[in-house]
């Protein structure tokens, strides 16, 4: 039997999971989680790439300290055997026009002198690496040599078996109707679940601290516990896997894998997935939290901007889907608690990031709730993902 628990996380994408994970190590956690299963929205929908030099400084610092981390999870918590949690698998920053080349002179300048980060090549070596570009359509390049795409559901189960390994509960189903502060604590009130770890029904849990990593729904969940949100804002991002018709050309000699493709002011990308091509046109559309759907016109659009660049002959879409990347105004992660509501700590705003800086965030995460030191590995103060940098 677990403990009563003294910690409620609520969100149980890739978020929840981690962090219920890494806190589980010292403290009686429960995870709760809306839809019946778990990592069915974000987690679920993303690309998943592991890419050094991506995103704001921090994000940066924190994608740089989980490679080593995503290998140490794989051999704690993976079964013996399975796949890796990081396939390689290279990313080529791409310019096609004017403002891509402005874009890319600006990345690999911000990154310069960083670990890992991107850089500059070729157009030569871009088109070897990358066979499938039209040659005259490329007008520079970057690369980072040490990304990777991650098994995203694979790292998440893991997460989830050591978490429970570690005596934590999870329940699923579980909708959050209520958080009120308390004189101990906060209050949580669940409308029922499925109960996944033997418990079900409407239930109420006094608990000392409640981790809002209830993803693009975060600021609903502060609302409700009376906590000024973050201003977080959903933005939707649509992914279809288009049909090839001659997949051989994704395929490149000497067993290298085609890189991913980026444009470099990132208004679309594009990886191979199997015989067919995943595409995105890169958009960030404001949406509401919720079950986010893919919208023809960005789904044309995706196609058509990969087409122009390849010649693939991409004509048509096996499948497509959307999610939710949410931000806060200066797209970087928040991280802890504001100091007049004790005990409720925001985890929120991940962004596209969220699963390729998992592992360290979580640390950091985790090592802010309880107090204790942030891991020597993690060069990112807490100071700059407080909610409290906004005022």
């Amino acid at each position: 039997m677990s403990a009563a628990p003294d910690l409620v996380v609520i969100g149980g994408g890739i978020a929840g999971a981690s962090i219920a994970y890494e806190l589980a190590a010292s403290r009686s956690v429960l995870l709760l989680e809306a839809e019946p299963t778990l990592a069915v929205h974000s987690t679920a929908r993303s690309a998943a790439t592991y890419i050094p030099g991506h995103g704001t400084a921090p994000v940066r610092a924190l994608i740089t300290a989980s490679g080593p981390r995503f290998a140490a999870l794989a051999g704690a918590l993976c079964d013996g055997g399975a796949a890796p949690l990081l396939t390689p698998r290279p990313v080529l920053w791409a310019a096609f026009d004017d403002a891509g080349e402005r874009a890319l002179h600006g990345l690999l300048a911000e990154r310069a002198g960083e670990p890992d980060a991107p850089r500059p090549v070729s157009t030569a070596e871009a088109l070897r690496r990358c066979p499938v570009l039209r040659p005259g359509a490329l007008r520079g390049a970057g690369l980072t040599e040490v990304s990777a795409d991650v098994d995203a559901m694979a790292l998440h189960q893991a997460y989830v078996r050591g978490l429970r390994r570690r005596g934590a509960t999870v329940r699923t189903g579980a909708r959050v109707t209520a958080v009120r502060a308390t004189a101990g604590g906060w209050r949580v009130e669940v409308a029922g679940s499925t109960g996944v770890d033997g418990a079900a029904g409407a239930a109420a849990f006094e608990v000392a601290d409640v981790v809002d990593a209830a993803g693009a729904w975060a600021d609903v969940v502060a609302t409700m516990a009376e906590v000024p949100p973050i201003g977080l804002t959903p933005l939707r991002r649509t992914i279809a896997v288009a049909r090839v018709p001659d997949p051989a050309r994704l395929r490149v000699g000497g067993g290298m894998p085609l890189p991913m493709v980026v444009e470099a002011g990132e208004r679309f990308y594009f990886k191979a997935e199997g015989e067919h091509l995943l595409v995105s046109p890169g958009d960030e559309t404001p949406a509401e939290p919720g079950d986010a759907r893919p919208c023809d016109l960005d789904v044309a659009t995706a196609l058509e901007r990969a087409e122009a660049v390849t010649g693939l002959g991409l004509r048509s879409i096996r499948t497509s889907w959307a999610g939710l990347r949410s931000f806060v105004a200066d797209r970087s992660p928040v991280v802890g608690s504001r100091p007049e509501h004790p005990g409720f700590h925001f985890f929120a705003g991940q962004g596209g990031s969220g699963i390729e800086s998992a592992p360290a965030l979580a640390a950091l995460g985790a090592a802010v709730i309880t107090g204790g030191p942030v891991p020597a590995d993690i060069p990112v103060a807490p100071a700059v993902l407080t909610p409290t940098r906004f005022a």
